[in-house]
């Protein structure tokens, strides 16, 4: 059916808001854009621009997917009960509950919280509740036009290429407008919707308290922090914990209450600068020893340390391995601890877990393979090895409780680590520069282009498959030892011509490894319309000579983009 016969079929089928926006339609490249491409369900589920459509996110393409997902679960030998949590952007809480509608009309019992929640605390729900599935409904740090439905596996991570290949098909037979079976109301009466009442809210609560090592010392240091939760789910578990264990803790009034909007920080990411812009105007007055951020669903976050007048802040990186650090001397860590980051993150993050003796996994880009790592070690019945799991997209993990980066426990964690050092008389950013020293100056930067039009997402493709089949003999002037191709799962050494197989899953990403120990890495991403490049840089000399390679290399490859 081409996007014009989809637009007609809707224009005769849709109802009330939808069918309002529908009727404002007047080109062929906005019914193109609305109708012109099929919403795949992936590993992440779905996430893309809300509106009136078959290729945006509304009412009919929720509970399509949401139907899509009740018939695997009622065929796929799982639990027949779903959890089902939300964030603050548009339409959320409305969505969630049109999935909840569809799937208790099918059978499958609903557990829906009764307000917005974080990711993890979804996934730690799943769990607790011992549901068959799992839903949150977030576009996590996209901008405000963007939502999604993401969905998770009985084990709290999110669904794997198997399960989400079948709950896609059963999406793709269904029809877009079949009427619904039941009222919310009246499922709700009928207690097949339940909603998630206080003690699992106190039981994530105690469990993420049980994963900290010494949160007494937050109160010890008198520890001041500003937060923010760029206006999301964050506000009242992060608020929570940091109170209970004693931060002084102070919120941009701008960005305290949810809101979809996101007005005062547009791209609610806090891996970006400018998403702390709020809460650095608070830090001038406050004077806070350090300034935190979660994105919407309060799976990321990222710190800001007093340097002086300024507030520098951390990568999410050096994050990673500062908290790998505090974890391991503390003590407190199993004989045989396991760690895990993924492909992207910080080599030095290995480095100091081997230090450690730790087992050092490393995994694709994804939580999902972080959680993957502790099934297994849950299949050898070593849950307890798991020490600790990272991303450089700001993703942190202690403990099995949850299967997903979790910025409630890594915000009360980071306050206890920054109480420590407080007491001890440093920073955070005197404790990285020690790691530095003692590891080596390596440094990483990442370069996103973003697909404004199909002309830019068509070339990066094409220069991807190029460099697969042709890898360049340098970088900016720096010789190019080896490339390794995930898609095929093939490392080329550029010197001998030789081609080895490497036992790793199989992704659309290409590495680089340079002289030197540099490396970079081209991958597009999974749920945003760009390409990713990866690049990590290390120098003997300093950090600021590292980061000028890194810099150099983001040149060079730019320039070979262009080109």
């Amino acid at each position: 059916m081409t996007a014009k016969e989809q637009f007609e079929l809707w224009l005769s089928k849709a109802e009330g808001a939808i069918l309002d926006e529908l009727r404002t339609v007047s080109t062929d490249a906005e019914i193109e854009r609305r109708f012109g491409a099929v919403q795949k369900f992936g590993t992440a589920g779905i996430r893309c621009e809300m509106g009136a459509g078959s290729s945006l996110l509304n009412d009919y393409t929720v509970r399509r997917v949401a139907r899509g997902l009740a018939q695997y679960m009622l065929t796929g030998g799982v639990k027949k009960s779903c959890a089902i949590g939300y964030d603050s952007r548009h339409n959320s809480r409305r969505f969630a509950e049109i999935a909840a509608q569809a799937l208790a009309a099918e059978g499958v019992k609903v557990y829906l919280y009764d307000r917005l929640c974080p990711t993890p605390m979804l996934s730690f729900a799943v769990r607790h509740l011992h549901c068959g599935a799992g839903i949150v409904v977030s576009a996590s740090h996209n901008t405000k036009e963007y939502n999604g439905i993401k969905c998770y596996g009985d084990d709290g991570c999110q669904m794997t290429e198997v399960p989400a290949a079948a709950v896609s098909a059963n999406i793709d037979a269904l029809d877009y407008f079949t009427p619904d079976k039941a009222a919310f109301s009246d499922l709700l009466a009928s207690g097949k919707i339940e909603y998630i009442g206080a003690d699992v809210w106190q039981a994530y609560y105690d469990t993420v308290s049980a994963q900290l090592v010494a949160p007494e010392k937050i109160a010890k240091a008198d520890l001041s922090v500003v937060y923010s939760p760029l206006c999301g789910a964050g506000g009242e578990p992060v608020n929570f914990m940091l109170k209970k264990y004693g931060a002084k803790v102070s919120v941009p009034e701008s960005q305290a209450k949810p809101s979809g909007d996101f007005a005062t920080c547009p791209s609610p990411n806090p891996e970006n600068d400018a998403a702390f812009a709020e809460a650095f105007k608070l830090a001038d007055k406050v004077k806070p020893d350090i300034v935190l951020a979660t994105d919407p669903d309060s799976d990321r976050i990222a710190c800001a340390v007093r340097d002086g007048a300024q507030y520098t802040k951390l990568t999410g990186n050096e994050m990673g391995c500062l908290l790998l650090d505090y974890i391991f001397r503390s003590g407190k860590t199993p004989k045989t601890p396991v760690t895990v980051q993924s492909i992207v993150s910080s080599p030095m993050a290995a480095k100091i877990a081997a230090s450690y003796g730790a087992d050092v996994r490393i995994t694709p880009t994804g939580f999902k393979y972080i959680g993957a790592t502790i099934l297994e070690l849950e299949a050898q019945k070593r849950p307890n090895d798991f020490v600790f799991g990272f991303e450089e997209s700001c993703g942190y993990l202690k403990g099995t409780y949850c299967r997903d980066k979790d910025a409630v426990l890594a915000a009360t964690l980071i306050s206890e680590m920054a109480a420590d050092y407080k007491i001890a008389g440093k920073t955070l950013l005197q404790a990285i520069a020690e790691l530095y020293d003692k590891f080596g100056y390596t440094t990483a930067a990442l370069q996103n282009i973003v697909f404004t039009t199909p002309e830019i997402r068509a070339k990066c493709a094409a220069k991807l498959e190029q460099i697969k089949h042709d890898p360049p003999s340098d970088v900016a002037g720096i010789k190019v030892l080896t490339a390794t191709d995930f898609s095929v799962g093939e490392v080329l050494d550029l010197a001998t011509g030789k081609r080895t197989a490497i036992d790793f899953p199989k992704e659309n990403m290409l590495r680089l490894e340079l002289d030197g120990g540099a490396r970079v890495i081209l991958r597009p991403s999974g749920t945003e319309p760009k390409m990713k490049l990866y690049y990590t840089a290390a120098s003997d000399v300093s950090l600021a000579d590292a980061r000028a390679l890194a810099s150099r290399l983001q040149d060079g490859m730019t320039a070979w983009l262009d080109a």
